[in-house]
This record gives structure tokens, sequence and C-alpha cells, in this order.
């Protein structure tokens, strides 16, 4: 097991605090957590680093919470759609997720590179392991796999839908954890005290921050956006449209510089089919739940769009960026207070950001563009859970209030794979009795659950509450009492 103090002196070109009288008095009470930071904790990421240690609860805990999250809005979202993703501005509970996996992605990143003893070694490593992510978005969201609901196998590859969100947390993984191998020698030897020290030590992935945020910008704003045609299918019969634009810099849903990139680079028959913008008053009546389309409703309600898409995706490696950062911070400061005044602080700077641009109307909050601002709340909002999950796991020590979420998130990949995009729940369908409808995963949530509470929404929440994230988070639990973990 690596010395912790020997990680604060900068062996192995790992940088550290100077050490102020006060932090030295802290180092004995805090070496515990100094041991805990020498594995980020998905995946076989800790295979770049030397050594065995402990995980860190909070990390796991925050990837639990985001999993959770996830099969609640999911499979929850389709009766409360309240929480399901927000239709166009706004941000709804199921808006946090993708945010929160791409925060939480940085963070381990920095605890799995703090030191990289064989360069070439570790740039492999990324490059199959974003390989690996990409390989299985595809297959789980492409349109291959139709679990739960439907027992075929199958994609037209005319139709197949190249992004997701595993291709999106691909895509961030791989330019972080690039840069962050690459700069590995540029990085000071000794962190000099002061706030803004950390963030001039690590000026390269900020850089790197700041070009992708500049790439999105300039072509959201400046972009032409010209007229454009879809086809789609209407009671069977097949009917084209023409959704008239020829403007630059607009953020609404028909003529949108992101939307424009992916019907360019994509092609229109391969990005997602059923956009949430949908549910928006001008599409139906019954917004902000779904409905049928209004008889005046514009063309482009029923037009594809890809909220997972290439330009989207730029914009999303700012979310892994900061939490990159909130990692260097778990590394070098080790006493708590330091760590949390740095967390918290940034924190609340990118929600004062992110409400100023909202409601000043200069950059609305929004899930589908991944807007600056709507990377600014999440990342904010990101920061308070995580500080606040920091506080009660690794300080107070409630670890046992957390279990389920901590035992989830030691086997995400499992979970989202199987849980959350319904696999297991379609290999259980497939042994059903008379008709595919009279299977044992209906079953238990009609007479079970909706039935005994007379209330498809109540039922249906306790369902995924009960039958779904609680079975997860035992059967978690289970594999990680027997060191069982799926990793890519």
């Amino acid at each position: 097991m690596e010395d912790p103090n020997r990680l604060e002196e900068g062996i192995g070109h790992t940088p550290s605090v100077a050490r102020k009288p006060e932090l030295v008095e802290q180092r004995e009470e805090n070496s515990e957590m100094a041991r805990k930071e020498d594995e980020a904790t998905k995946g076989g990421e800790s295979m770049l680093v030397k050594g065995k240690s402990k995980r860190i609860a909070t990390l796991d805990a925050f990837r639990g919470l985001t999993i959770v999250l996830m099969i609640l809005v999911d499979d929850a979202g389709g009766v409360y759609e309240r929480i399901d993703h927000s239709p166009w501005n706004g941000c709804t509970l199921a808006d946090f997720v993708m945010p929160f996996f791409l925060f939480i992605v940085g963070v381990a990143i920095a605890l799995a590179l703090k030191r990289v003893p064989n360069m070439k070694y570790a740039i492999r490593k990324i490059i199959i392991r974003t390989l690996k992510m990409l390989f299985w978005g595809i297959i789980l969201q492409g349109g291959y796999s139709h679990a739960p609901d439907a027992l075929v196998y199958g994609v037209d590859m005319k139709m197949i839908r190249w992004c997701g969100i595993l291709q999106r947390i691909a895509l961030v993984y791989f330019f972080v954890a690039l840069i962050e191998t690459l700069t590995t020698k540029l990085r000071p030897t000794v962190l000099e005290p002061g706030h803004i020290s950390i963030f001039s030590a690590y000026r390269w992935q900020w850089f790197g921050g700041l070009a992708a945020f500049l790439i999105y910008m300039i072509t959201t704003f400046s972009l032409y956006v010209p007229d454009w045609s879809f086809t789609t299918d209407i009671d069977g019969v097949s009917e084209s449209f023409t959704v008239k634009c020829g403007m630059r810099g607009h953020l609404g849903p028909a003529c949108n510089a992101v939307g424009y990139v992916d019907r360019e680079v994509w092609g229109i028959n391969h990005l997602y089919s059923q956009p949430v913008w949908i549910r928006l008053k001008a599409c139906t009546l019954a917004s902000p739940e779904a409905g049928d389309l209004r008889p005046d409703a514009p063309s482009w309600c029923r037009a594809p769009f890809e909220p997972e898409g290439l330009l989207s995706s730029i914009s999303a490696i700012l979310s892994g960026v900061i939490g990159i950062h909130y990692g260097h911070v778990l590394i070098h400061f080790k006493g708590h207070g330091e760590r949390l005044k740095q967390w918290v602080s940034m924190a609340l700077g990118l929600l004062v950001i992110a409400i100023v641009l909202h409601f000043s109307d200069a950059i609305p909050i929004n899930k589908q563009l991944y807007s600056f601002s709507y990377v600014c709340f999440t990342a904010g909002a990101a920061g308070i859970v995580f500080s606040a999950f920091y506080i009660l796991i690794d300080i107070w020590g409630q670890r046992t209030p957390f279990l389920l979420f901590e035992w989830i998130g030691m086997n995400a990949m499992l979970v989202f794979v199987l849980g959350a995009q319904g696999i297991l729940a379609g290999f259980i369908n497939g042994w059903y009795y008379k008709n595919q409808e009279n299977n044992l995963v209906n079953w238990i949530q009609d007479h079970v659950f909706i039935d005994v509470w007379n209330s498809e929404k109540f039922g249906t929440l306790l369902y995924v509450i009960f039958a779904e994230i609680t079975f997860w988070g035992v059967l978690s639990g289970i594999l990680h009492k027997l060191g069982i973990y799926w990793k890519l």
C-alpha cells in the first residue's frame, strides 16, 4: 500500500500542497482518507495506478445515487412525467442524471491517474475502455436491443442510432482522461497555498474545457441553419414535412445548431425518434404530460432529435472537467474543511452563473442542447450533493443509510446494463404463459403493487422503489460480499 506521506511529498509527479502548520497537525487525523484515495472506483481505472487500497465511499455512493435516479425517472417517469426530462427549457429530476454521471467520471479519472508509471500502457487502456463503452452503447441504445418491452433483437442499419448515454460518457472519458495522462509530467511537484493555485496547476485540463466551450458556443451562435425536411409515418402512411429555418443562433427546438450538426453528421434517420419536446405546449394540449398532437402543431413536433448528439456532447466535456477538478481537490487538500471550502465555493459560483444566464434569457438551462447554463447548474448541484455525501459518509461516518447507493455504485455497469436498460427484465419476460404480456414482471407489477394500492401511479412508484431499486441494491451488496464486479 502507498504511504500517504510520500504522496503528499510529490513522489511520482503527484503534486502536493505546501504544508501549513495547521494542516500538518491534521495529518494524523486524516491519514485514513489519504489511504482511501489510492483507487478510483469504476471499471478497472485503478489498473493504471500501482498498489491496492480501499475504495472511496462517497464516490461509490454518488455513482449509485445517479444509477438510482436513472432507474426512477426511466421507469416511473411514464406515470410521473413531471420528473421526466424537461420538454425543452428548464431542469427536472431526470435532467440531473447525465451530468452527474459525467461529474463522477471526472472525479474517478483524477484519482485513477494520480500517477502514470507507463504512459503508453495508460493510453492503450483509455482507448480500449472507450471502445468498450461505445460498443455497449450502440448495442443497448442503437436499436439492436428492444428489451424489456419487445422479445426481439436486431436493427435496420439504415435506422441505427449512433448516439446514446454510454457513447457520450465514452467521449468525455476519452477526452478528459487523455489530457490527464498526457500532462502527467507537466504538473508541478509542489502546489502553492492559495485558492487558485490548484487551477493553475492543472491549467491544461481547463484549457481543454475552454476549447470545448468555445467550439460549442461559436458553433451554436454562428452556424447558419437552413430549412430542412424529414419523413415520418402517420397511421401507417409515410408523410414528408419541411421545417422553415434560415437563421443563426436560434435556441428553440426547430432551428438550433445542435440539431443541424447531428442531421448533417449522422443523418436524420439515425437520430432519436421520440424527443421529449413532443410534450411542449406547442405540440400537445396535455403539456407537460404526453398526449395527442394538437391539430395546429408545428411540423417539427413529429421530427427526430438527438439529445446525446455530437455538438451537445462537446459541451458535456465541461461536466467531466469540473468533475476532475473535484478529484484534484480530494487528492491535494487533506483537511476536510479545506476540501469543502474548495468544493462548495465552486458549486455555489456555478449555480449563480446558471441562474443569472437562465433568468436573464441569455442562455436558458436546456438539457437537450446541453447549454452552458445547464452545465453550470447541474455541475453546481453535483458539487453540493457530493460535498453533502462527503460530510455524511466520510466525515461523520454515516455509511449505513447509504449502503444501498454504495453497493450499486460499486457495480454500476452491471446495474446500468441489466437494470436501467432492462436486459434482465427482458430475459424474464421471455418466459411467458400463453401470451407475451402474461409474464412474471407484469404480474408482480399489476397484482402485487398496482392492484393492492388501487393506483397505477403510486403502485408503479412502489414497484420501481422495491422491485427494482431495492432489488438491485441488495444484489449488488451480495456481489460485493462475494468480490464480484463487472468492469470495463
